[in-house]
């Protein structure tokens, strides 16, 4: 009896030892959400929708806002970590005091001026037109005002710049010829020529950004980490970027893969108009360091033309992680 007593024992001691009844509990895995944008924005990031990345001591899920605001605001309250935002908002919440990075850009400009008009083939032809432009103060905006000044246009007087609908309501509109001058990116503009064939591009509104003054395409969408978060999990941070550039390189090489997963995660999109668009959507992931030309390019139009919306200087060089 006594020989047994002391095996159990010695078994309870061992099982105690790997931890099993020890009294301490493993240690719960952090949560983290990574977030992304419902529409085009969030195109990019949809394999990671499918297969979150793999964080070591954290328990990471992936979701989608409707809007960058919502976002600004998450980021504001400190909630979110990591997410994409607008370009120019990530360096209006910076100019706030709230400390947060920049750590790549995730999409270029992807913009086009689309004509249902025969008579409109050149932007000089824009002058007394009346044209839809959805995203009053966002970055597509400001761009294409810049290149109306280098063709002496003044957006205040010289056309009519209409911001009363949305982007798939531009896109329906023109589709049905009630609207005939746009400015509208992608996939919008693949959906609208799909359904109107009688629409055509005028220009190359990224090659007139650069002919205005544009160091490259400008950066429409970047990856903001809160400062803290970067600076507590660099290994981590390694991880999740590599998540994001693998995952922008399958949406560029597998449109129509990315298209289904688009529509399965509910971004707002259908799958045939993704997959569509996708070779013109200009995707990308350029880290911070390489990419801050371009970003300061754009944000000096911004703070000529409306200073508010990067909040009334340029970003330092803590803005770039």
């Amino acid at each position: 009896m006594v020989k047994r007593t002391i095996i159990c024992w010695a078994l309870l001691a061992s099982i105690a030892g790997l931890g099993f009844a020890s009294g301490k509990k493993t240690a719960e895995p952090a949560p983290l959400t990574i977030y992304g944008l419902k529409g085009p924005s969030g195109v990019g990031m949809i394999r990671l929708f499918e297969t979150p990345p793999e964080v070591r001591g954290m328990r990471v899920s992936v979701e989608a806002l409707a809007s960058g605001d919502l976002m600004a605001a998450r980021f504001i309250s400190g909630e979110a970590k990591v997410g994409i935002l607008p370009s120019n908002v990530a360096a209006k919440i910076a100019a706030s005091g709230k400390p947060v990075q920049l750590a790549a850009v995730t999409g270029l400009g992807m913009l086009s001026l689309l004509s249902g008009d025969p008579s409109v083939r050149t932007i000089a032809d824009l002058r007394g037109r009346k044209i839809a432009v959805a995203g009053q103060g966002a970055v597509p905006d400001y761009v294409f005002r810049k290149i109306l000044t280098t063709y002496q246009i003044n957006p205040g007087t010289d056309v009519t710049l209409d911001y009363s609908l949305a982007y798939p309501e531009i896109a329906q509109s023109l589709i049905a010829g009630r609207i005939d001058l746009a400015i509208i990116p992608e996939p919008f503009a693949t959906m609208a020529r799909q359904g109107n064939g009688s629409l055509a591009q005028v220009s190359d509104i990224q090659a007139e950004w650069e002919k205005a003054g544009g160091q490259g395409n400008y950066p429409i969408t970047v990856l903001v980490v809160d400062t803290q978060f970067a600076k507590e999990n660099r290994d981590g941070m390694k991880t999740i970027l590599a998540a994001v550039k693998d995952s922008i390189e399958w949406v560029k090489a597998n449109p129509v893969e990315a298209g289904a997963l688009v529509e399965k995660h509910g971004l707002g999109l259908r799958a045939p108009v993704v997959a569509a668009s996708v070779p013109r959507s200009n995707f990308a992931f350029i880290d911070a360091k390489a990419a801050r030309p371009t970003l300061t390019a754009l944000y000096e139009t911004l703070l000529e033309f409306a200073p508010d919306s990067i909040g009334g200087r340029l970003p330092d060089d803590s803005f770039y992680y």
